[in-house]
């Protein structure tokens, strides 16, 4: 069994599967190709029926299904399937929407003009010859391939064990780097995709991502590229975009990739697309996808090449049989061993050639003597009794060989005349200059090599043609996530218990202050908003927890709910510790500025300055970000830029501002110098980074607040009490949040009960220091405000209504 095996796998690797990497072929292309040249089906002949080419095939050379033959017949004719088309088909041979190809009994075929130039001098000895299944017939063993068909037009196949997938190159390419090999046979691979071939071209064209999994595959025979599309992104003078597909990848089947993307945008897997129609025809492909007016084109494009054909991988494995072995090649083996087939080719069309002209040659030499002696042969010819006695009359008489004794009896009569004469002298001469310059080409490698180069250039001159395959230079071949996702303004909410959703900023309009809000999310009785932060999906949030730990997560990695859903609870996303709740979020859009810092506070009035770029690579399960002292907490962190005041409040209304250089930058692990010294039964609540021309914006537990320049709060030295800046009563409460804030800006208010409220800071009247303020939001007697962060979604502030009667009563 195990012998049986080995024997069937080895019979379908060299006589199936696997191309010759002298010709490229496999043996049923091969005997398809010899089985219509044996048939004078050339390409200036006429086109005969396919089903007589498959018979003469598996009748003489190929004794398999007639389903088989014509299938490698009808792909040789595609051309989406080669680069340079073996067989010229007439009539229907399939099509890249995955159309099956008219019946053998109705189509017809002949040679192609360039797979001619396989087979050209195949007469002269070129080749070997071996019996067919039955020793009926004699078939090449491998074509003389005046051209690099294997590189060329590519191969794919499966055997026992191994698989071949070779993509097809530009003819012109794949002679220039063969005449480079010649010219110098140290040259590099980089050298030759640099100054020769550059990749792969499909027949399909499309795009291909980058050039390192190219030269992979060059210098070691394995390696995979990705092939886009060819896709240009049109805006429509209404406002919409159109996405016109006119290239694909190569072996991607238009109609299923069609089919693909219409069952995606039902599923909802891809959003942004109104229309998708086939409109190729004879003049080129076009696919025209339609897109949404308020739908990014870019982002939907990413999502069809992740999601479809669009975008697919080509694994090259360049497998080929090398005397009869599979064999793994680098490129500059493939090429190798076809100068190599090239050079034996040539010498031995060059010693048939040389064989025909010395026999020849030796034919006239006899004709020349028997003219020199006209008289004494015609005498001798006439007084023999037979042609037998004659010919060995002449052999014996002028010392003449057997063959130029038989021509001399052949020669017809009229060549014995004075023209005839003068035309043999003339053929013999030109006879030994070739047998000379034949015998030159033979003695020389230098010749041979010379002579190669000029049938190459001559076949790349005749049949060149433009790359269709685009190569991009410095392209990723993937995708990160954010590639997929549109970049919105969002708002991430998190509540006391732990629930955390991203909605749209949009999502929430604009209201006059004392309004009622609208409702953001369903909360339980024990459960309320703490946090809120107005960024963007693209941004980083990081979350930091009492515990002096901070995680990280990208804006569109926390999920998208409805207005009114709870949200998700957070632990499923971060590996957060059950002692641990988080109490700051904030977004960062770069690490690497260099004078960004991170300001912390802690409840005691601890606080600490540490650079960004410290907090670049944050690990799932968190990173320390300040080491807290005992029955301490992280209550506060703010991005500065080094340059800035820092404002720090506590819940009985003291405040102190001092320059955050009066801060050291620190390490992580370090737990901070003196901010504020507190008062008995005091503690830190808020801390923000001051800018001139802004505002102090104080909050309360009763939705009272205030607004006043920050100019009357004066700079002191860090590690002062502060001094008293808010009149808190028992209406007031507590003091909740203070927001360093702009006119220009509007503020999200929420409430223990989920209620939100979006109020525009100019819209808050400006008082004094030690004042009460006005109310902010109405909230009822068992209710409080938890939460207050700025909104910085401009594109959300157009919608001031006027409404809410009942709001304000």
């Amino acid at each position: 069994m195990q012998t049986s095996f080995l024997d069937y796998a080895m019979s379908v690797i060299v006589s199936r599967a696997i191309p010759d990497v002298r010709d490229g072929l496999k043996p049923v292309h091969r005997r398809i190709l010899y089985a219509m040249h044996t048939l004078g089906m050339h390409a200036d002949k006429p086109y005969k029926k396919s089903a007589r080419i498959v018979g003469d095939v598996i009748g003489k050379y190929h004794p398999h299904g007639d389903a088989a033959v014509y299938d490698a017949m009808v792909r040789m004719a595609q051309d989406f399937s080669h680069r340079y088309m073996l067989v010229d088909g007439h009539g229907n041979f399939g099509s890249v929407d995955g159309d099956p190809p008219a019946a053998m009994r109705y189509t017809e075929a002949r040679m192609s003009k360039i797979s001619m130039e396989l087979l050209r001098d195949i007469q002269k000895d070129t080749v070997d010859f071996q019996g067919n299944y039955d020793e009926s017939e004699q078939e090449p063993t491998v074509f003389p391939a005046r051209f690099p068909n294997l590189l060329v037009n590519g191969s794919s196949g499966i055997a026992v064990g191994m698989a071949t997938n070779i993509p097809p190159h530009n003819l012109g390419e794949t002679i220039d780097a063969v005449l480079a090999i010649i010219d110098d046979p140290d040259i590099t691979v980089d050298e030759l995709m640099e100054h020769h071939i550059q990749g792969p071209d499909f027949p399909t064209g499309g795009i291909i991502l980058g050039r390192s999994g190219i030269r992979k595959a060059y210098e070691t025979g394995r390696g995979s590229i990705t092939i886009r599309a060819k896709v240009e992104i049109v805006e429509n003078k209404n406002g919409t975009s159109t996405i016109i597909v006119s290239e694909l990848p190569y072996q991607v089947n238009k109609a299923k990739l069609i089919e693909k993307i219409a069952e995606l945008v039902r599923e909802k897997k891809i959003e942004g697309i109104t229309d998708l129609n086939d409109e190729s025809d004879r003049s080129g492909m076009r696919i025209v996808i339609q897109v949404k007016r308020d739908a990014n084109a870019n982002i939907v494009l990413n999502n069809l090449y992740k999601y479809t054909a669009l975008q697919t991988s080509f694994g090259i494995n360049m497998l080929a049989l090398v005397d009869g072995r599979p064999k793994v090649l680098s490129l500059k083996e493939v090429l190798n061993h076809y100068l190599d087939h090239q050079i034996e080719v040539i010498r031995r069309r060059t010693k048939f050639d040389l064989n025909k002209a010395e026999a020849r040659a030796h034919i006239l030499e006899g004709l020349r003597i028997a003219l020199d002696h006209l008289d004494e042969v015609i005498t001798l010819i006439r007084n023999s009794q037979t042609t037998e006695i004659a010919r060995n009359g002449l052999m014996e008489r002028f010392d003449l060989t057997e063959k130029q004794a038989q021509a001399i009896l052949d020669m017809r009569l009229q060549r014995l005349t004075g023209l005839e004469r003068e035309k043999i002298e003339e053929e013999y001469r030109e006879l030994l200059e070739t047998i000379k310059e034949l015998k030159a080409i033979l003695a020389s490698e230098e010749k041979v090599l010379g002579i190669i180069k000029e049938e190459l250039v001559e076949i790349k001159e005749k049949y060149n043609d433009e790359r269709r395959t685009e190569i991009q230079i410095g392209t990723v071949d993937f995708f990160e996530d954010e590639d997929l996702i549109p970049e919105e303004n969002i708002v991430i909410t998190l509540t006391h218990k732990g629930y955390i959703k991203r909605i749209a900023a949009s999502t929430y309009r604009t209201q006059h202050r004392g309004g009622r809000g609208v409702q953001g999310m369903e909360t339980n009785e024990d459960d309320f908003v703490k946090h809120l932060l107005s960024t963007n999906t693209h941004d980083t949030v990081l979350f930091f927890t009492n515990k002096g730990k901070v995680y990280r997560l990208r804006g569109y990695e926390i999920p998208e709910f409805g207005r009114t859903a709870k949200g998700l609870p957070i632990i499923n996303i971060l590996q957060i510790d059950k002692d641990e709740t988080i109490n700051t979020v904030i977004a960062v859009q770069d690490y690497e500025m260099d004078e960004d810092y991170l300001f912390f506070t802690t409840k005691q009035g601890l606080v600490k300055r540490v650079s960004l770029s410290e907090f670049k690579n944050i690990r799932k399960s968190g990173l320390i970000a300040i080491r807290l002292r005992e029955n301490d907490e992280l209550i506060s962190v703010r991005l500065t830029d080094g340059k800035k005041d820092i404002g720090i409040a506590t819940k009985h209304g003291y405040f102190i501002r001092f320059d955050e250089n009066n801060v050291r930058p620190m390490g992580r692990n370090a737990s901070g110098v003196r901010g504020i010294s507190l008062r008995e039964g005091d503690e830190v609540v808020s801390m923000d980074v001051i800018e001139e021309g802004a505002y102090i914006l104080h909050v309360t537990e009763k939705g009272i607040g205030k607004r006043t320049e920050v100019e009357k709060y004066r700079k002191t030295n860090r590690g002062g009490k502060g001094y008293f800046t808010c009149k808190l009563t028992e209406e007031t409460g507590q003091v909740v949040a203070v927001e360093i804030v702009h006119e220009n800006e509007d503020l999200m208010l929420i409430t223990a009960d989920g209620v939100l409220i979006r109020i525009p800071v100019k819209g808050i009247p400006v008082t004094g220091r030690n004042t009460q303020g006005v109310r902010l939001i109405r909230v009822r007697e068992d209710e409080f405000v938890s939460s207050v962060a700025k909104v910085v979604d401009e594109a959300c502030n157009g919608e001031n209504e006027e409404q809410a009667a009942t709001d304000q009563e």
